[in-house]
């Protein structure tokens, strides 16, 4: 998982006109913060202007742990949810020498905290399986891209493999181990037996690359534009692909469509627009590529007041991820923070929960999210001076209590 982005004209114009439905809110709780810089116990998240980069930055959370992915800095980091660093994977270029952490070595057996020197360009997506072993994004260095000509994409990407100590195992391409670049990755998933789902962007569809926990290719999954099923009882409909995930404990790919209806000039009959028809997560086995089943996502509905009229708008949700036992989230900025959706893959009608997260307007200037399998909502926030690090537990929301 899967980083979600706040896109901010969406953002102004709900905090504008939006009324907080009166749901449940999901208690939040504060873990830790990392000052903004490139110490060991920072994180680089904007320039010295103080502009957003375009590489990434991402967290996991596993057994209680959080790891962060940090493009602009180039290093990988392990916490507590206490916020104790325990290891860093570090590009010697791009980070001064750690000063708490000591180099760890093959005779090191006994060290509680330690840095790991590595080549990282631009850490970006990351999972983490139940061997505590880690899967993250990278980019390969100028020398290894090439083009696919058919698909007229950069093939750059590259997902690097390491054991639960942080030291390096092996890369991933699209052959396994060692095999050619990806294109543009869009997530990272570990998944059932600890298979590996890298998601990959093209530039007409998707592709997904399912690995075993050895780095070999079980099966690589092409989804076409043309190959996306349309709902039944909706014409002249148009789509877009939200989200392809990969659900933690069984092999199954969710894959969120929303679709569009043209709107017409009911004078001229021309195209005047276009409004949200309906989003339908498709359920598909990637051992055969078959489509196993849908699921019709609700509308997220606000109202405000325009002319001394009232007018309810319908938008779309975003998939956060897939807990276990087939739940699925989904968000949606709204004033205050996100509002929350979690959809049972076997009763979505009847066991649906709506939610609530609380994010401060400060803290708005870069969030990304992750959820674990057992449905805990971690956050990294950004102020303009620190990144908070947060988690939400989904228990009032699912009545679930987890350990």
């Amino acid at each position: 998982m899967k980083a979600l982005c706040v896109f901010l004209c969406l953002v102004s114009m709900v905090l504008a006109s939006c009324r907080q439905e009166q749901i449940s809110s999901a208690a939040r709780e504060n873990l830790f913060t990392l000052n903004i810089g490139r110490l060991e116990d920072q994180i680089d998240l904007f320039h010295l202007t103080g502009s957003r980069s375009v590489k990434k930055t991402a967290i996991a959370m596993r057994d209680g742990f959080l790891y962060v992915s940090s493009g602009n800095g180039g290093k990988i980091a392990r916490y507590t949810s206490y916020g104790d660093l325990l290891f860093m994977i570090y590009n010697e270029e791009t980070n001064p020498p750690p000063l708490s952490l000591q180099l760890i070595n093959e005779d090191d057996r006994l060290l509680t905290r330690w840095a790991i020197p590595y080549p990282l360009l631009e850490p970006g997506e990351i999972a983490v399986d139940s061997r505590k072993h880690i899967y993250a994004e990278d980019r390969f260095p100028p020398e290894r891209h090439s083009f696919d000509p058919e698909q007229r994409m950069l093939l750059d990407k590259t997902v690097l493999h390491f054991d639960a100590d942080g030291r390096f195992v092996e890369y991933l391409g699209q052959e396994g181990a060692g095999g050619t670049p990806f294109p543009r990755i869009n997530g990272v998933y570990a998944s059932y037996q600890d298979d590996v789902a890298v998601v990959c962007r093209l530039s007409q569809g998707w592709k997904v690359y399912w690995f075993n926990s050895s780095g070999e290719v079980r099966r690589v999954i092409e989804l076409k534009d043309e190959q996306i099923p349309l709902p039944s009882g909706f014409q002249d409909v148009f789509f877009s692909v939200d989200t392809v995930a990969a659900a933690p404990d069984e092999r199954t790919l969710y894959i969120k469509v929303d679709y569009y209806r043209n709107i017409y000039d009911d004078s001229t009959g021309s195209p005047a627009g276009s409004e949200p028809a309906v989003s339908i997560i498709w359920l598909l086995n990637p051992e055969d590529g078959a489509y196993t089943g849908s699921i019709e996502v609700p509308f997220y509905e606000y109202s405000y007041m325009e002319n001394k009229r009232r007018i309810t708008e319908r938008l779309f949700y975003s998939m956060l991820g897939i807990s276990r036992s087939g739940k699925i989230f989904l968000s949606i900025p709204a004033e205050g923070g996100y509002s929350i959706l979690i959809l049972p893959a076997d009763t979505p009608e009847t066991g649906q929960r709506r939610g609530f997260i609380a994010v401060a307007d400060e803290e708005l200037k870069f969030n990304s999210f992750s959820l674990s399998g057992e449905g805990i909502i971690a956050g990294l926030l950004a102020t303009d001076w620190e990144a908070r690090l947060v988690w939400w537990r989904t228990d009032r929301l699912t009545g679930e209590i987890f350990p």
